[in-house]
């Protein structure tokens, strides 16, 4: 067989592939394109998703994905996504995609930054997006970092929620004290007093992002002691603060995707949404541009990757009661919404606990 005959019946295998998970991503794709120059396979165009959580969040990774998936049919490139569970794994990860020339490689959460800035320099013709990260500094010319104002539709859920709740009390459940999500507590607070300078904010971290069990046991406390809105900034493990709310009337959740409105419909009211699945479609489209740099995006409200919305589903199926409640207290969220996005409300970003 020549040369050439067994290359394309590598590429032919590559295609045929399904998702590439765990630490044995690395391992496959090194056996699967193990010879050749990197620049040949460089035309095969190779998207990839290296993510740190798990899919089957119904949420941010299960965003990526699906729209990773959606660019490849738009470009007819190759995408994979692979799960990077084990922190270990990064560096032979990365490194077996910019040898397999990987044309663009998206990566989630600040944990793979220290990986990605001693990789990326060795992969000059591979751009770098950063999901969720600071900037790197010194810059490099193929990383693109991205960052979000999540804080600011926190503040909204605080507002919303001190004037949707009866008892005088919320909640808010997040995966771990990081500084980002320590923002967002404050925000939500902050927004919340704004409105009721009495009202009571109960606060947990499940310590996981992948816990459901965990945030059921929180948020099924937070109920007990009177909160009737929480909102979750928890990725998987919110699908257990949605469970607990669906074990009483009277409670309600505020989400942090569209694909929970099933998982709660008669409590699911609200989102503070990132669209990550948004984000990848924005940044990775920006990459395939011939006149890309890398450099520091920040996104906030307004942009169409975050922002507090309103359920539909909450809306039909909701207890009318508290549907109604929602339609008449929104246009003074969305009063509030615009003024943050004009600058007439400043939100400060605060990672202090």
């Amino acid at each position: 067989m020549t040369h050439d005959r067994k290359t394309r019946r590598i590429r032919l295998n590559l295609r045929r592939r399904g998702l590439l998970k765990g630490a044995a991503a690395g391992l496959a794709l090194t056996l699967a394109l193990g010879f050749g120059a990197p620049q040949a396979r460089a035309a095969e165009g190779l998207l990839a998703l290296v993510h740190t959580q798990a899919a089957g969040d119904n949420g941010p990774v299960d965003s990526m994905i699906a729209r990773l998936n959606e660019l490849a049919e738009e470009t007819g490139m190759t995408a994979r996504a692979i799960y990077a569970q084990d922190p270990a794994t990064y560096e032979t990860i990365f490194r077996t995609l910019g040898d397999a020339g990987a044309t663009v490689i998206v990566t989630t959460f600040a944990e793979v930054g220290e990986p990605v800035k001693a990789l990326a320099p060795l992969y000059p013709e591979t751009r770098w997006i950063e999901l969720y990260a600071d900037p790197v500094e010194p810059a490099l010319p193929n990383v693109a970092t991205v960052s979000y104002d999540y804080h600011l539709g926190c503040y909204l859920a605080g507002v919303f929620g001190a004037l949707i709740s009866e008892s005088g009390t919320i909640g808010y459940v997040g995966g771990a004290s990081l500084p980002t999500l320590n923002a967002d507590l404050n925000a939500l607070r902050a927004g919340a007093l704004s409105v009721d300078p009495d009202i009571t904010v109960l606060s947990a971290f499940a310590g996981s992002f992948q816990d459901p069990a965990k945030g059921q046991e929180i948020a099924t406390q937070m109920y007990t002691e009177g909160a009737d809105f929480i909102q979750t900034d928890s990725a998987a493990t919110d699908a257990g603060i949605i469970a607990a709310a669906n074990e009483a009337e009277g409670r309600m959740v505020s989400a942090i995707s569209p694909a929970q409105y099933r998982l709660g419909p008669s409590t699911v009211a609200t989102l503070v949404s990132l669209d990550f699945g948004q984000s990848l479609y924005n940044e990775v489209s920006r990459a395939l541009d011939p006149g890309w740099s890398g450099g520091h995006v920040s996104t906030g409200l307004g942009s169409g990757v975050i922002d507090f919305l309103a359920s539909p589903v909450f809306a039909e199926e909701g207890p009318e009661a508290l549907a109604a409640k929602v339609r008449a207290v929104w246009p003074e969220v969305e009063a509030i919404r615009q003024k943050i996005i004009d600058g007439e409300i400043e939100v400060p970003f605060d990672t202090t606990l």
